[in-house]
């Protein structure tokens, strides 16, 4: 499965109404370090597709109302949701090793 694009429009129905877990990548299109982990967001979402985990990637300055309902500060930020709620975060650009480490746990 690829990744999702999340909008304010489509956050309810694909990430809390799922019941999916959830990796969201809030990032920005003009964020240098969000544009280096981009590839290994999409090769998670491959890896982990058939375990169940939905990633979606959420641009900032697009689906605004979602970055303050999660009170994003910085970009990239990773959070983990279980049942719709987050249960984790990084907040910068993490190694994969780190953010398997989270997904596993979420799984």
């Amino acid at each position: 499965m690829a990744t999702l694009d999340i909008t304010d429009e489509n956050f309810q129905a694909e990430v809390v109404d799922s019941g999916a877990p959830v990796l969201l990548d809030f990032h920005a299109t003009w964020c240098a370090p969000c544009k280096a982990i981009a590839p290994m967001i999409d090769e998670l979402a491959e890896k982990y597709a058939d375990r169940g985990l939905k990633v979606g990637k959420v641009d900032i300055d697009v689906a605004k109302e979602t970055a303050v309902k999660f009170k994003i500060t910085g970009v990239p930020t990773l959070i983990f949701l279980k049942n719709g709620e987050p249960v984790d975060q990084i907040v910068g650009a993490a190694g994969q090793p780190a953010v398997e480490s989270k997904i596993e746990s979420l799984l």
